[in-house]
Parts: structure tokens; C-alpha cells; sequence
């Protein structure tokens, strides 16, 4: 297909939608550009490997699902999070010590059940038993959750409508080719709304890129394997830099004169010079020579509030897992819990979060007024929560590093 027949074809299909994608009487013809646009991919496919038989029988009677959270619809809402009403989860929420008590406790069961399988895990990888099983534990609740999505419309409708279509249309033509090649069957090929499939969640290309048959049956298994599922997380996290040996954070008690603007990946050195600057290691916890001489970034999820981590290298690979702070915070608790009854030393606060509409309303006039270059996606994490507090300081209010309604108001006043 040449570039400008495609052309015609992403036309035609916003055309046909945009005139009513909703509608009863236009359903059919929202339908049928979708259709087009399948098509339109089979050269891509071919290119691919997947072969003609499977392109048509996995597309036929493929639809939409123009219900799914991150699609752009003409004429609606974008309906990603920064339209949504509801509140952001704030951590203790999200971090629910019910949650992290009852997964611990299954995982150091699952721990014994799987010993040896993790056993080569953490020799093979480096990557240690707790850590793989955490996600897990996150991703699918030890595979007790089903995920409730058919992959193939997943990634078709991203790659249709979504923000992300160019990524998500790549991840179609990888399904297709897991699909032809046998990898998974359709009825068990789930996925979450964002198309990650399998016990830990991996997209197609992660299969492709991590995938590992630990077990030895001459199959990648993500789905029903639990040590395949298990290697090839650790194997995810290997390729994006896991260091063994290293632990993801060190809970610490800020010093009263904290700076939480710090609280950013570029502001990074060793554990040693925060020490000296007055933050401790909680329960009097003594931390090595070695231990000292990592880099390390200052993390405080409710700015000023609540726990202060010092994050190393692994925490930002644990991120590059699940882009969340909270994600990591859960995974990186949860895996401490499984061989350390503790819970957080400083507890979380009882703040509350604004909307995700409130919080990209302040991102606006943050990168209006200079102080902040990053996404405009609603949610408060690190370059947000910094150049709130930035503008804290130059607007001479408690430097907090927390969205709250006095710095929406202060904000909306200025304008």
C-alpha cells in the first residue's frame, strides 16, 4: 500500500467517525472505517511474518471498543485520565497496608511453593525472588485476576483511536503474529485496557524482547507458566539495568529544612552527602560503605508529607516497568514485607489528592510561567511535584511540594 492510499484511508476513517460515531444510524459506517483501517495493515502483517490465513481469520468480525480509557474520539471527551472526574488515589490509598499484609503473606507461601524456579531466577538474573514476586502480586494478584480484555481489539482500537496510535500499532501486528505463530490461543490472550497481557503484564513486543521459557517445555508461557511469567519479568527488568545486589530505596527521615524541589532524577548523588545533609536512615539502620557510595534521588510522594525514600538505580528500572511512583512504591514494599514484618517507619498522610483536571490545570500555568517542561497528564509525580514547588517559592507560600486548593487558588489569581 502506498503512503498516500494510507493517507486516504486514516481520512476516510476520521471522517466516518466523526460524523457520528455513536449513533445508531452511523454505527455501521464507523464500523466499516474501522474495517478499512484493519485492512489497511495487512501489508505491515506480511511484512511481519503472519501469514495471510491468520490475518483474516483473527480480523474477521474484529470491532471497536470506543469504551476503553486514552482514545481520542472526534467530537468526545478524550477519554485518558486528565478528563476524568475522580480523584487520583493518594498513597495511602494506593499502598493499602490490608493489600501489601495479605499479598506478603501469600508471596512468602509462593515463595516455597516455587523455590526452584526462583532459585535460577536470582542466579540467572541477579534479580531477587521478592521483586519478581511482588509484581505479580500487582499485576495479576498472583494470576487469581482475570484480565478482562481480548488483546487483539485492545491494541486495534489503540492503534485506531488512541493517543498513543503509532506505538499501539506495532503492538497490533506483534499479537497478530503471537496469534499466527501459536504462542497463545485467542480465549486466553487477556489483556488489561492498555493491551498487557499474561501473570506480569507484558505488552507483545516485551514478549518478544523478554520473553523466557525457564521451564524448559520449549514454549515462552507467560500466561500459565508461572516461572516463564517470573523469568521474563526478571529478564525485563535486566535489559532495562537492573544492578544486583542493590536495593531499590532507603526509607530516611528528612532533616525539618528540607528542600523538597530536590525531589527529582537529575538531583542525584551518593547516599553518603544526603546522609551528611541530615537525612537518617529510619530505625537506625547502618548502611555500608558500599551502600553509601551509591547514587541516589531524594522521593517524597506527598512532598513534604509522609514517608522520604532515597531511591538507587533499581527503583527508576522497577519504574520503567510501570511508570508510577506509587507502582513502585507498592512493589518495592511489598517485596520488603515478604522476609520484613515492617511496615513504613513515617506513616502516610491524610491528605487528600485534587482531581486530575485541577492538577493538569496547574501543569498549564507551571509551564506557562517556565517552571515546568514535562507532560500534561494530570498527575502529580516528580517534575510536577517539584516545580510546585518552585513556584511555592516564588510566590512565597509553605513550600510543600503538594498540589492542594490554596496553590490552585493562589495560581488562579495570578492569571
Amino acid at each position: 500500500m502506498s503512503v498516500s492510499s494510507g493517507v486516504r484511508v486514516t481520512v476516510a476513517a476520521f471522517l466516518l467517525v466523526s460524523i457520528g460515531l455513536f449513533g445508531s444510524s452511523n454505527a455501521f459506517a464507523a464500523d466499516a472505517a474501522f474495517t478499512q483501517f484493519i485492512a489497511s495493515l495487512w501489508p505491515e502483517a506480511q511484512a511481519a511474518g503472519v501469514s495471510r490465513a491468520t490475518f483474516d481469520a483473527q480480523t474477521r468480525g474484529l470491532e471497536p471498543d470506543y469504551k476503553l480509557p486514552d482514545l481520542i474520539l472526534p467530537g468526545r471527551p478524550a477519554t485518558g485520565a486528565p478528563s476524568q472526574a475522580e480523584f487520583v488515589q493518594v498513597p495511602a490509598d494506593y499502598v493499602r497496608e490490608t493489600s501489601i499484609a495479605r499479598l506478603a503473606a501469600e508471596g512468602q507461601k509462593l515463595m516455597q511453593k516455587h523455590r526452584a524456579a526462583l532459585n535460577e531466577i536470582e542466579k540467572r538474573y541477579g534479580v531477587p525472588a521478592t521483586i519478581v514476586l511482588a509484581i505479580w502480586g500487582r499485576e495479576t494478584d498472583y494470576g487469581r485476576y482475570r484480565l478482562p480484555y481480548d488483546t487483539l481489539r485492545v491494541v486495534a482500537t489503540q492503534a485506531y483511536v488512541g493517543r498513543r496510535k503509532d506505538q499501539y500499532r506495532t503492538e497490533f501486528i506483534l499479537a497478530l503474529k503471537l496469534l499466527g505463530e501459536g504462542v497463545v490461543a485467542r480465549k486466553d490472550f487477556r489483556s488489561s485496557w492498555a493491551g498487557a497481557t499474561g501473570l506480569t503484564q507484558f505488552l507483545p513486543s516485551e514478549y518478544y524482547k523478554h520473553g523466557v521459557d525457564l521451564d524448559g517445555d520449549g514454549r515462552k508461557d507467560i500466561w500459565n507458566s508461572v516461572p516463564d511469567a517470573l523469568a521474563s519479568a526478571a529478564l525485563q527488568l535486566v535489559n532495562k539495568g537492573w544492578q544486583p545486589g542493590l536495593r531499590w530505596a532507603y526509607e530516611v527521615k528528612a532533616p525539618g529544612n528540607v528542600d523538597c524541589t530536590m525531589g527529582v532524577p537529575e538531583v542525584t548523588k551518593p547516599i553518603a552527602e544526603w546522609l551528611r545533609a541530615g537525612f537518617a536512615p529510619v530505625r537506625g539502620q547502618k548502611l555500608s560503605a558500599a551502600e553509601q557510595a551509591q547514587p541516589a534521588s531524594l522521593l517524597q510522594v506527598e512532598g513534604i508529607y509522609g514517608p522520604a525514600f532515597l531511591t538507587t538505580k533499581n527503583y527508576f528500572v522497577i519504574k520503567e516497568y510501570n511508570f508510577s511512583d506509587l507502582y513502585v512504591l507498592f512493589v518495592g514494599h511489598l517485596s520488603d514485607r515478604m522476609t520484613n514484618p515492617q511496615l513504613f517507619a513515617t506513616p502516610w498522610s491524610a491528605s487528600t489528592q485534587l482531581r486530575s483536571a485541577d492538577v493538569e490545570a496547574m501543569q498549564r500555568h507551571l509551564t506557562r510561567i517556565g517552571l515546568y517542561k514535562d507532560k500534561l497528564d494530570g498527575k502529580a509525580g516528580m517534575q510536577t511535584r517539584a516545580a510546585l514547588g518552585a513556584y511555592q517559592k516564588s510566590a512565597r507560600l509553605k513550600v510543600d511540594c503538594w498540589p492542594s486548593e490554596a496553590v490552585l487558588r493562589a495560581m488562579s489569581s495570578a492569571r
